[in-house]
């Protein structure tokens, strides 16, 4: 059986009757780095802003600080709660393999040895999702892309496919959805159908997964372009806002609440979106053995936002409007889940 080497940092939990239980905790993250580019420019794909000579004046200056923000972004989440810190990070805007290979290479994270995984999408632009994952938490089974096939529903630009990812995770077998769904451009009422369909995508795996083995643990991540209420999460999905309601066959979306509480992830136009998210399968509230979900959290941690003007507290992003290198990490802020395990 394989063994992996844990480590541990006991946190208490309260109960109803006082008990108090010492439990393992592993963080899980998910963060949109916000156009993490390489500085060359592929004739295949239209990213010809992010290169020296392009509108962003994307210099090889330029993109070793963003590396090193993003390194400082992922070096620092769950440390509150785990030294090691996050054991799984979903990314969103991840252009090539190049830049994964250069991010894991950053002194920050360096000492972790995370590794990835990595596939090309049909996106214009060429960015992709992608995974990191510490070898000490996580061993990789398989890996594939699950696509959004938008042409079926009359759209002709091609968008990311779902990232699916499996292994073992600390002992506990798990499947990994990493997405980036269709934005919002064009407006709500013409984006909305492919949402909905990549949401469809990750429901047909999901349920096809479920149907052979009710317990499977899923994790469900990624930026969805979608808040927790909007219709490819509550009608497609069907998640579930309280752990009560969450039967082993059930999504349990954490997020559903705190969006409910105003809090977000990224900003539009002076309004909250909290389109980062991270569900669980209900294999991870249900059960008492293996990992179980604890809590989530939104990383908007002080470094990671404008201290200043209209934008105060709000995510520092890369680049301002006007497309001026501000020595920023990203329009998003990361977001996590934290899963326990007793003790040995």
């Amino acid at each position: 059986m394989y063994k992996m080497i844990l480590a541990i940092l006991s946190v208490t939990v309260c109960y109803a009757a006082s008990a108090q239980q010492k439990l393992k905790v592993i963080a899980i993250g998910s963060y949109n780095c916000e156009n993490l580019f390489d500085t060359v420019d592929d004739t295949a794909k239209k990213d010809e802003d992010f290169t020296p000579n392009g509108a962003y004046s994307y210099t090889q200056e330029v993109y070793t600080q963003k590396l090193h923000n993003i390194a400082t972004v992922l070096e620092k989440i769950g440390t509150d709660v785990t030294p090691d810190g996050a054991a799984v990070i979903g990314l969103v805007e991840i252009e090539n393999s190049t830049v994964l290979a250069d991010l894991v290479a950053q002194k920050e994270i360096k000492h972790r040895n995370y590794k990835y995984c990595w596939f090309p999408t049909p996106d214009e632009r060429g960015i992709s999702t992608a995974m990191l994952y510490n070898p000490k938490y996580f061993k990789l089974i398989a890996a594939e892309t699950l696509p959004v096939p938008l042409e079926t529903i009359g759209q002709k630009r091609p968008t990311r496919a779902v990232l699916h990812v499996y292994g073992v995770l600390a002992g506990d077998t798990v499947h990994i959805l990493v997405n980036h769904w269709p934005s919002k451009s064009g407006g709500e009422a013409r984006s909305a159908p492919g949402r909905m369909l990549a949401a469809k995508v990750n429901k047909h795996l999901i349920d096809s997964l479920m149907a052979i083995r009710p317990d499977t643990r899923i994790l469900l991540m990624g930026d969805l372009n979608d808040n927790p209420t909007g219709e490819p999460v509550k009608e497609v999905l069907q998640a579930k806002a309280d752990k009560d309601d969450v039967t082993m066959k059930d999504l349990f979306n954490p997020w559903i609440n705190i969006y409910k509480k105003g809090m977000g992830t990224e900003s539009y136009r002076g309004e909250w979106g909290l389109i980062d998210q991270i569900m669980l399968s209900g294999s991870f509230v249900e059960n008492n053995t293996g990992w179980r979900y604890y809590r989530a959290e939104i990383f908007n941690k002080e470094f990671l936002t404008n201290k200043l003007g209209k934008d105060k507290g709000l995510p520092h992003r890369s680049f301002t409007i006007a497309q001026v290198w501000d020595n920023g990490y990203s329009d998003h802020f990361p977001v996590l889940v934290y899963l326990v395990k007793n003790a040995d």
